[in-house]
């Protein structure tokens, strides 16, 4: 009977471990009838673009039972990055080339943009913008790429809310047309840090009213705005809808690109109101707060990115 139990404990042990790892680190998925990208990146909670840049894929291709498929960890920088339209970023990819020491790499087979952005120490937002790449691109073999002779510096301030958390929040997904309502799977503590508390300038436009503003320190830089329950999310900078779904860490997310390429990022909402293609105006209603499923407070975190990099959300431009 001991020894029973003690078979049931370890293997308890093990599937926690297991658990762990699958949250936090790349994956492989063998592909089954009827599966889809779609499909798959809504069971891991990543987007479409990331599974096909982890995999060499272009939007041509079709997937084969029996195929495997490398699952990327969950990077909402990278995300931005991969949802953006390249026509609007164009530009300002150049200044990140000219400020950036690199060294020429030759793809070899089995590369992809995610592996080689990982094996050199690089964000994939970084190593895409480096080589003017966008989410439709694949690379091949003998493709000479340029990567970074050492990693860039995070151009954000220091705050930011970390993309490496893996507590499934709250909020709706949007699966072809239709909100779904998924609940909070967590109640472990808050291991997020949190920075100090910003007195915001009364003139500085936020996608919630007169929130509190408190930075989230991570890799990725933004802020957590308090928001009363079901208060409406409005938008700042009028753009295009570019991604709406849960996603790994965040809950219920929201990209909107405006037409300079920004992409702005509401997280952790309640409810959504637009879908994937939708152009929004300034003040429209985007969805309602959600609520933090560790904190169990009523908010949003917001986050602006240019080429995948977090930029300052109180200096973000708004219309």
């Amino acid at each position: 009977m001991k020894l029973s139990f003690f078979k049931k404990i370890i293997f308890i042990c093990l599937f926690f471990i297991a658990a762990a790892g699958f949250l936090a680190a790349d994956t492989t998925y063998k592909v089954e009838k009827g599966d889809t990208l779609y499909s798959i990146s809504r069971k891991y909670q990543i987007t479409v673009p990331e599974l096909r840049a982890a995999n060499n894929l272009s939007e041509n291709d079709v997937i084969k039972v029996g195929q495997k498929l490398k699952i990327p960890s969950a990077d909402i920088s990278a995300a931005a990055a991969l949802a953006s339209d390249k026509k609007a970023t164009t530009t300002s990819n150049a200044s990140i080339s000219a400020t950036t020491k690199t060294k020429e790499y030759t793809v070899v087979k089995g590369d992809t943009m995610y592996s080689i952005s990982k094996k050199h120490g690089m964000t994939l937002a970084e190593f895409m913008a480096l080589n003017n790449l966008d989410n439709s691109s694949v690379i091949k073999v003998g493709q000479k790429l340029k990567i970074a002779v050492a990693s860039s510096t995070n151009p954000s301030t220091g705050s930011g809310t970390t993309g490496k958390s893996d507590n499934k929040a709250g909020g709706t997904e949007t699966v072809e047309g239709q909100t779904k309502t998924s609940s909070a799977t967590t109640t472990a503590p808050d291991t997020r840090t949190y920075g100090t508390t910003v007195t915001a300038d009364k003139n500085t436009i936020w996608p919630v009213k007169n929130p509190t503003v408190t930075q989230v320190k991570g890799k990725v830089g933004g802020v957590q705005l308090s928001a009363q329950v079901n208060e409406p999310v409005v938008c700042i900078r009028e753009g295009t809808v570019m991604y709406v779904g849960v996603y790994r860490g965040f809950g219920q997310v929201l990209f909107v690109q405006s037409k300079t390429g920004v992409i702005y990022t509401y997280t952790g909402l309640g409810s959504v109101n637009v879908k994937k293609g939708d152009y929004v105006v300034f003040n429209q209603q985007l969805g309602t707060a959600g609520t933090d499923p560790i904190s169990k407070k009523s908010c949003i975190n917001f986050m602006v990115f240019q080429n995948g990099q977090p930029i300052d959300p109180a200096k973000a431009p708004r219309n």
